[in-house]
Parts: C-alpha cells; sequence; structure tokens
C-alpha cells in the first residue's frame, strides 16, 4: 500500500536535523550554509554565525597588534611631543610605557588630553593613567569578551610565558572577528572621496579604490587585469592579509595598513618613499 502521508516540507527537515543536533563544527557550518542557499539565513547573518564559532575556537594571540605595532606613549614625554603621534593614529586609548615597552604602567584615554588644550597648569598625564589590563596570548576570545563586557575595559595588553608584552588587543579587534570591519570617527564617511590627502604628504585611501583612480591620482601605472582595487594589488604584495600598522613599500611607495580584519584590508595610508628607504630597499 503506497504511503500517501505528504513529504515534510524543506524547513521541517532543517528543524529535524537541528534538533538531533550536529555533531561536530563542520556539520552545523553545513547546515547554516545550506540555510544561507535556501534563503533561510541572510548572507549577514550566516557571516555574524561563522564568526561567532571562528571566536570560540581563537586565543588572543591569533589577533592581537604584535608588540613591534604597537602605538604607545612614553611617560617621559611632554603633551606637546605625544600629541602629534595621538592626532596622527586616531586612536582613543594609549598604553603608556616606563624604560620600554615591557614596563606598560596604564593606558592614557585621548579625550583626557582635552585638560591640557584647555590650559591646565598642573596638567599630569601620569595621575591621568587608567590601569592596565594584562592577559596572557592563550585567552580564549569568547572569554575575553565577556571579561570586557563585564568589567567594562576595552584595551587588555597581552603578556607572553615571561610576562614579556607581547602586544595589544581591543574590544573592537575581538568584535571585528564576528561582525567584519567596525568604522568609527576617523573612517571614511561613504559620501567622501575614496582618496583624501593629510598632512605631511600622506594619503588616505580606501582599498576599495580602482585601480585606475589610484593610477591617476599617484601617476602610477599599475595593470587591472589581475587585480580591480588598490587594496588587492597591496594584498598580493604581502602574500598575506596584513594586521593592522603593517606597511610595505614599491614603486616608490609605501603603503600602511590603517583598517583591516581577518578578511581582507579596509583603509590604507600612502606616502612617498624617502630616498633613504629606497636605498635600504635596494640593498
Amino acid at each position: 500500500m503506497a504511503d500517501d502521508r505528504p513529504k515534510p516540507s524543506l524547513l521541517e527537515r532543517l528543524g529535524a536535523w537541528l534538533a538531533r543536533g550536529p555533531e561536530d563544527r563542520d556539520e552545523l557550518v553545513t547546515v547554516l550554509r545550506s540555510c544561507y542557499e535556501r534563503n533561510l539565513l541572510d548572507a549577514d547573518a550566516l557571516s555574524m554565525i561563522e564568526g561567532v564559532l571562528q571566536v570560540s575556537e581563537m586565543q588572543a594571540r591569533d589577533i592581537m597588534i604584535p608588540r613591534s605595532q604597537m602605538d604607545v606613549i612614553d611617560i617621559k614625554e611632554s603633551p606637546d611631543q605625544f600629541i602629534p603621534t595621538v592626532i596622527q593614529t586616531g586612536h582613543s586609548r594609549f598604553p603608556v610605557i616606563g624604560e620600554n615597552k615591557d614596563n606598560v604602567i596604564g593606558i592614557l584615554l585621548a579625550k583626557d588630553l582635552l585638560r591640557h588644550y584647555a590650559g591646565e597648569e598642573e596638567f599630569d598625564v601620569r595621575e591621568m593613567l587608567r590601569p592596565a589590563v594584562f592577559i596572557p596570548e592563550a585567552k580564549p576570545l569568547n572569554v575575553l569578551l565577556k571579561d570586557f563586557r563585564r568589567n567594562r575595559n576595552h584595551m587588555a595588553v597581552v603578556v607572553d610565558e615571561y610576562g614579556g608584552v607581547a602586544g595589544l588587543i581591543t574590544i573592537e579587534d575581538v568584535i571585528e572577528q564576528i561582525v567584519g570591519d567596525i568604522e568609527d570617527e576617523y573612517d571614511f564617511d561613504d559620501v567622501e572621496d575614496n582618496i583624501v590627502q593629510d598632512k605631511g604628504g600622506q594619503y588616505r585611501v580606501k582599498a576599495l579604490t580602482e585601480i585606475a583612480d589610484f593610477n591617476t591620482a599617484f601617476g602610477t601605472s599599475y595593470s587591472d587585469e589581475d587585480f580591480d582595487t588598490i587594496g588587492g594589488l597591496v594584498l598580493s604584495r604581502f602574500g598575506r592579509v596584513p594586521k593592522r600598522g603593517e606597511q610595505a613599500s614599491f614603486d616608490n611607495l609605501v603603503f600602511k595598513v590603517l583598517r583591516a580584519d581577518s578578511r581582507r584590508i579596509h583603509l590604507l595610508q600612502v606616502s612617498r618613499a624617502e630616498k633613504s628607504e629606497l636605498t635600504n630597499r635596494r640593498r
């Protein structure tokens, strides 16, 4: 006798699959991507869920800003000496060091420098420092995110097994692993040009700037046969996705990564290479 019962719908089948529980992470990802292909999840939702799964398997060392690329303030410097760095980098928080980068004595919030601009005679950076939070390189990112939220802290100094500073990590770095790149008040607005000149002969260039437009602005002759954007070209020169602060020099230009996540470059600083840089690169 034929079975006249209606076949379960796709949604019912997926529900039954999820109800029994995927056996491992790969199977879960397969289910989620199947949902996306069937228009049960949009691309943003899928990307965020995959980001959450990825974060649960990562540690602080995987996304930290390396020690060599940390932007720090020397406690011995006067505000007039370090404020240009604060303005140029655009960060909201800075580790303040003593003798070297292993000696982080506190965190300075850029907004606290308003008191200096207000003309306070007793302005003392040391009195404004917030306590620095230190975490091990092996700290799981999902645990770190919970700590950031619970303690309302936005930055942590990563230390190695010997107690030396290995790098720096912020709550934004962790969240970007889940939701992708986060824009802030120093990013380009959508209506602005892709290439904007800063002081000192430097330019901020969106990574999505087309090769042809970049060539016009900088007098270069890069081919757009292999790459459509300047970000793709720079990425190929690194051979990997670079982290914020890394730079590469080629064809008389210096490309510094201002913003990037684990997937791609978002914003570059471009400047003409100094003669000394070119000489050193040829050696």
